[in-house]
């Protein structure tokens, strides 16, 4: 229903208009180019063309791009400009776009430099942390006084070595004194896991030391790149590592003073992206010596603009609508208040082609449950006014922009509850009123308040809950109808109304024997007929096993109690944060207390109850709604277009 209706394009062009076309397409940036892999395949289709295609010329974009996004990471890591809250496109005309690339080679020659600043920072940071792990290594030894170089002598040889902190380091020179008295051992230090030790022997008792120093898993430890005294390598390491950081100091005060130029290179990235998609999109058309063909998706809300352009271009032009089963791209169309919940549509899957968009279906119900889920009029003053100054502040785009427009409707729709259910921050009012100025000022609710009556608010959340689902099951039956198969309607959701709503009837005491003949219909009709599709003994039982989904209709009904559960939460939180902070009573003392706890008592409990109301209210909707009728698994329009990250290019209409 808003799906975008999707129209097969073919088109044959003069190779001499195919630069001129291909550019004006993604300027439009309406149409779908598809690959010919396919064609390419089929021996009629590849003894008339070849592919088109220079992925030599793509590789080389990708690597200058690589190179801007370096510097631009740079200015991201090491500059001193304030990052926005939200990354948004500058809307830009084309003519001031062009124009700002005019010194392309010289901004490319700038990106460059910031780059191979940026690489050095990582030389630096490496060779910095070999430096510091030398150091710690030698940091253990620090006491030991012998020049590193110096392994022995004619007669002699030194071990440095560790061995675990388990072992006894006097019995460890026990055990050497019994192979040989002429040996020296020095404990040097000690940690939590290990012992650093010197033994100094004579090399003609190498072997008998040795197997001491096996029994007891001594490790040798050995600076052979390094001379002097420990203490004079640390401290040469010291230097080293301070110069490191004043180098690496004057490298970023260079990118800093370069940071002028970040706007630039942002321009020059997006140009080459533009280029690169331009290089890319050649392999996806087809080449004789003089013409060239593509082929690919448009919707139908396009093809004026589309024809128009072919037209303009000499191009021949095919335009057909694609077969029952064949599988088009899919792009949501939705009206302003539904089209923020495409989000929530596009978490879950987008629908394929043979469904309808479920969006405008649920997106009431979307913020009905969450308003009910977190049912405070000040939590929800919060959203409503921080998503508008987002809104009004910063160029939002895409998922981010329909998140945020989501997020102000939920916010309206909490304050709406909150006013319904009298929550406030809470049971803030009658708390402080009672608490600094001794009065009984309550704020009301305009229906009734959870807590007082949590079974009220329970029967109607579970109201909500079968007219939602019965919304599920009707689509499902529309669906059926509008493929052809009527019977599926009737029998599989007709059937299922008759008995749910009878046995609805009959809970309720109202129309009694209306009910009862309406679930014995509903209930006989499931058991003749829930097995028709199925062969042998399939279609005896498959009646029983259908009737016994009724357990899973009951079991979705009462998943929507979480309305009540949530609700509470919310209320039972906030009105301990309330009680928290009224402990020290009135006066200045009891006043900062009760700041102090309100903020940050509310401030997580606004946060932790968003969160919950955003999670179950999506969980409702993907378990409970799409269920019953949606399958997903389409894939999104992706037109040939100006993909850029940091500029928007305005088009000349706008």
């Amino acid at each position: 229903m808003s799906i975008a209706s999707m129209k097969k394009l073919s088109v044959i062009g003069l190779a001499s208009e195919k630069k001129a076309l291909m550019k004006s397409l993604m300027r439009l940036g309406v149409v779908e180019i598809t690959t010919q892999e396919g064609k390419m395949t089929d021996e009629e289709w590849s003894r008339l063309v070849s592919l088109d295609g220079n992925e030599s010329a793509v590789s080389e974009y990708d690597s200058r791009l690589l190179t801007i996004e370096q510097a631009l990471d740079a200015f991201s890591k090491y500059g001193t400009e304030k990052k926005p809250l939200f990354q948004t496109r500058k809307p830009v005309k084309r003519n001031d776009f062009e124009q700002k690339l005019k010194e392309k080679e010289e901004i490319e020659a700038e990106a460059k430099k910031i780059a191979s600043l940026s690489a050095r920072i990582l030389e630096l940071n490496t060779e910095a942390n070999k430096v510091e792990a030398n150091k710690l290594s030698l940091l253990p030894w620090k006491d030991y006084d012998i020049p590193l170089e110096v392994q022995g002598t004619k007669e002699t040889e030194i071990a440095m070595g560790v061995v675990p902190s388990v072992s006894d380091v006097k019995e460890f020179e026990k055990d050497l004194k019994e192979k040989t008295e002429r040996c020296l051992v020095e404990l040097v230090n000690s940690d939590a896991e290990q012992h650093y030790l010197f033994v100094l022997y004579l090399k003609g008792e190498r072997d008998e030391i040795e197997d001491v120093l096996k029994l007891y898993g001594f490790t040798r430890t050995t600076f052979s790149d390094l001379q002097g005294s420990v203490a004079s390598n640390i401290e040469a390491f010291d230097k080293k590592l301070s110069a490191i950081a004043e180098e690496k100091e004057r490298v970023i005060e260079e990118i800093q003073s370069r940071q002028g130029s970040r706007e630039d290179v942002e321009y020059l990235h997006d140009s080459l992206i533009i280029e690169r998609d331009q290089a890319a999109i050649r392999s996806r058309l087809l080449l004789t010596k003089k013409s060239f063909y593509l082929d690919g998706w448009v919707p139908r809300i396009a093809l004026d603009e589309v024809e128009k352009l072919l037209k303009d271009h000499g191009c021949y032009y095919e335009i057909e609508s694609p077969s029952k089963d064949e599988e088009t791209p899919i792009l949501l169309l939705n009206s302003r208040f539904n089209s923020p919940f495409e989000s929530i549509t596009k978490l879950y899957a987008l629908p394929n082609s043979k469904e309808i968009d479920a969006t405008p279906f649920f997106a009431l119900s979307y913020a009905i449950f969450f308003g009910m889920m977190l049912s405070d009029a000040a939590y929800g003053l919060i959203i409503t006014v921080a998503t508008f100054t987002v809104m009004k502040k910063f160029r939002l785009e895409g998922m981010a922009k329909q998140l945020v427009n989501m997020f102000l409707y939920c916010g309206i729709s909490t304050i709406f509850w909150g006013v319904m259910f009298g929550g406030f921050f809470g049971d803030m009012v009658s708390v402080i009123a009672k608490t600094f100025f001794n009065s009984d000022i309550v704020f009301k609710p305009l229906w009734f308040e959870p807590m007082q009556d949590p079974m009220k608010l329970l029967y109607f959340s579970l109201l909500l809950g079968g007219i939602h689902i019965f919304i599920g099951m009707a689509l499902n039956a529309y669906l059926s109808i509008r493929d052809g198969r009527l019977l599926d309607a009737v029998f599989d959701v007709g059937l299922w109304y008759l008995l749910l709503i009878g046995l609805a009837l009959m809970l309720v005491g109202v129309a009694a024997p209306l009910a009862k003949w309406m679930s014995i219909i509903g209930a006989v009709g499931i058991l003749l007929t829930g097995g028709r599709h199925k062969k042998g003994l399939g279609k005896v039982i498959g009646g029983f096993t259908s009737l016994y989904g009724i357990t899973g209709y009951l079991a979705d009904i009462l998943s929507y109690s979480r309305l009540l559960a949530l609700g509470l939460a919310t209320g039972v939180i906030a009105a301990v944060v309330n009680t928290m902070g009224s402990l020290a009573g009135g006066g200045l003392k009891g006043l900062i207390l009760f700041i102090i706890v309100f903020i940050i008592g509310h401030t997580y409990n606004m946060l932790i109850n968003t969160l919950g109301s955003f999670v179950h209210s999506s969980r409702l909707e993907y378990v409970e709604f799409f269920g019953k009728f949606y399958e997903g698994g389409g894939e999104a329009f992706d037109p040939y277009s100006e993909k850029t990250k940091y500029i928007e290019i305005l088009r000349e209409d706008k």
